[in-house]
């Protein structure tokens, strides 16, 4: 008996009939119903027969956390996509002792429970962390990246990034500028779990796939693009935002139309087919081209273009009015700070001595503005040019936590971060403000 196998289970006058999932505990068995329910069973009290066989061949292993990668049984006609697991909600069940959601799934578990991904492509799988996105670090950032650039250099045809969504868009930005991929590099997640019939897990799941074997190279974040199911929003990594705590369509881009948009039943009917899924998506504005570069051998190996190395002494700092002079005292010392500025990218007039006295001291001090679009411009007020007196770089539109993201890459492998802060260098920054389509 195991995980993917259609089971009948009989605990005295019930019987309940569904898919095997894994479970968190040795003591309980948890299948998900036709209905799409789960239900959690004590393995002592159950009498189960296997119906069906579900397993898949795998060879190898991969656990969590230790980085290493294991195969699928491979059709030479398909595609290769790997599977990248970091955790999240998309890579979750239910913990029937406590009745929490945990991360539990690695890629192998993924599509088990997910068997419409089955006969889309050749799958490898990888668990780089097992956690919630809450606790994602730099130094994931940095396997995360290296995992990558192992995938495409060995011939992935694409990569898929199952990650939580609390902090996707700071790994999607991250993954953005360490990574020159030739193929794309999809991020997705789902903001409701497995267990739950509303769950968003298996329409982004086969909608990111699809994403991965299509005819571009951009690293995106794939959610759903509406509370239906009805389309995935194609998002490039540097330039979207969570907008909202629980929906299903949570995640926008800032300032724009989506870069893309996946048709959800083209994408589900394009199977094994390449060019089924580049129909399946409508791009708004065209997309970086896959690359075909070779490695630093000259091998005729694809090169990821991996640069992972940050410097991890940035803060992002928000100005409020009213705030104790005294909340800043810890950007004293730092490599680089981001500031959320009002408006046009602004502090209280009091703060620009402070700001002034960090960047003598060496840091870079870059503005971001609070607004959810538009641009900062220092020109305009007294303050915003008392700001760029003392030293402040713009950093146009980017989004707050990108900027923060990029000013770690930039000072650890830029020579002039301040001037890499006020140039576009993944998308994150448009040279000028343009009319939202």
């Amino acid at each position: 008996m195991q995980p993917g196998d259609r089971v009948r289970v009989e605990r005295g006058d019930v019987t309940n009939e569904g898919v095997l999932l894994p479970s968190t505990t040795r003591d309980h068995l948890v299948v998900k119903l036709d209905g799409g329910y789960n239900v959690g069973v004590d393995r002592d009290a159950a009498d189960v027969e296997v119906l069906e066989s579900g397993a898949r061949d795998v060879d190898g292993g991969a656990d969590a956390g230790g980085g290493e990668a294991s195969e699928i049984t491979f059709d030479d006609d398909l595609p290769t996509v790997s599977l990248i697991s970091t955790g999240g909600t998309i890579a979750s069940t239910v913990d029937y002792r406590t009745g929490a959601v945990t991360a539990q799934f690695d890629a192998e578990d993924v599509l088990r429970a997910v068997p419409d991904l089955a006969g889309r492509a050749n799958y490898r799988g990888r668990v780089v962390a097992n956690i919630l996105s809450e606790n994602m670090e730099p130094a994931i950032w940095r396997e995360l990246a290296e995992a990558v650039a192992e995938e495409v250099e060995a011939g992935a045809d694409g990569v898929v990034v199952m990650h939580g969504t609390d902090t996707m868009q700071y790994s999607a930005s991250a993954l953005s500028f360490m990574l020159d991929s030739p193929v794309p590099v999809v991020f997705t997640g789902s903001q409701r779990s497995a267990d739950r019939p509303s769950s968003d897990n298996v329409m982004n799941a086969v909608c990111a796939v699809e994403a991965a074997k299509a005819d571009h190279a951009e690293t995106l974040v794939c959610m759903h693009a509406s509370a239906s199911d009805d389309a995935c929003a194609l998002h490039r990594g540097t330039r979207v935002r969570k907008n909202h705590t629980s929906r299903r369509d949570a995640f926008e881009t800032v300032g724009a139309a989506p870069l893309g948009v996946i048709d959800y039943e083209a994408a589900a009917e394009a199977g094994a087919d390449g060019d089924a899924a580049d129909a399946a998506i409508e791009w708004n504005r065209e997309p970086l081209a896959r690359g075909a570069g070779e490695g630093a051998e000259g091998d005729g190996a694809p090169d990821a273009g991996l640069a992972p190395d940050l410097d991890g002494d940035v803060e992002l700092a928000k100005f409020t009015p009213g705030m104790d002079p005294a909340a800043w005292d810890y950007l004293d010392g730092k490599d680089g700070v981001v500031i959320e500025g009002t408006g046009l990218g602004h502090v209280h007039t009091d703060r620009i001595p402070r700001i002034e006295a960090l960047v003598e001291d060496g840091t870079v001090v870059a503005m971001t503005s609070q607004c959810l679009s538009g641009r900062v411009c220092d020109r305009v007020y007294d303050t915003g040019r008392d700001l760029l007196d003392a030293g402040v770089v713009e950093a146009g539109d980017t989004l707050p936590g990108t900027a923060k993201v990029k000013l770690m890459w930039a000072l650890a492998n830029r020579s002039d971060p301040d001037e890499a802060m006020g140039r576009n260098l993944a998308g994150e920054l448009t040279e000028a403000s343009q009319p939202w389509r």
